[in-house]
């Protein structure tokens, strides 16, 4: 379940992406009555299996399951935060178009990872760089995407409008592409080739993580042509949490 809205007085439009079909809209009838039984099961972020009947305009819901509900998603406003970033993301690269396992497997594998781990940092970089190789928009980490000789080992330059990094000879002066340091470029990379066991063990600093967050919202940002809503709500919930006086000590 992506989302859903409002549909008519008591039903609801779903938004859902499929393993079989892919991203598709069904329609949820009498969902919104206080004793639906099919209400508990059709929450955003919630893994499904579901029984969709044929209609004149947009399949109907018949029978709905929980798979897996993904609760911490739900009781942590910052993991809240993250999954419907993580489901933005998908949705605005998306259409319609048919089935497509490797991503709805990433959705999937994405969701569990933040259920789970503690931090959130890792799960989302890994989801943003692999997302872009899945969509086609896999960007060139190990070649000046100019004059195509090989990148060494000192800061380069990234520019979303080649899709890949310039060499220093290339990027200086150039207007448009930022900088970027080579500790956040081995990441970048290092997530790009590596599977999840491998990429998890990745320990960049503070600065290379907020390099690399950085750079990758620009390149999606500039892929999407507009802002994404969901990383404005993270820093509110990110800037609350800091501002939370701490818990009172109990007394014995």
């Amino acid at each position: 379940m992506l989302r859903h809205s409002d549909w008519g007085e008591a039903d609801r439009l779903l938004g859902l992406f499929t393993r079989e079909k892919g991203k598709l809209r069904a329609i949820a009838k009498g969902a919104r009555k206080i004793r639906s039984r099919k209400a508990g099961h059709l929450e955003p972020f919630t893994r499904v299996t579901l029984m969709l009947a044929r209609a004149h305009d947009l399949p109907i819901v018949t029978q709905a399951e929980t798979v897996d509900a993904y609760q911490p998603l739900r009781e942590d406003l910052l993991k809240t935060g993250y999954a419907a970033y993580v489901i933005e993301l998908l949705d605005r690269f998306t259409y319609e178009e048919g089935e497509n396992q490797p991503l709805y497997h990433l959705l999937v594998e994405t969701l569990s990872r933040l259920a789970t781990e503690p931090n959130a940092w890792l799960p989302v970089r890994y989801y943003e760089v692999q997302l872009l190789d899945v969509l086609g928009y896999r960007p060139e980490l190990f070649y000046c995407t100019n004059c195509h000789e090989e990148i060494r080992a000192e800061e380069q330059f990234f520019s979303a409008e080649v899709g890949g990094v310039l060499c220093p000879k290339c990027g200086a002066g150039r207007p448009g592409p930022t900088p970027v340091s080579m500790e956040a470029l081995k990441y970048f990379r290092h997530f790009q080739r590596s599977p999840y066991p491998q990429a998890s063990r990745a320990r960049p600093s503070p600065a290379a993580q907020a390099e690399l967050e950085a750079l990758l919202q620009y390149y999606l940002t500039y892929l999407l042509e507009r802002g994404l809503n969901s990383p404005a709500f993270i820093r509110e919930v990110g800037r609350l949490n800091l501002e939370k006086p701490p818990e009172p000590s109990e007394r014995l």
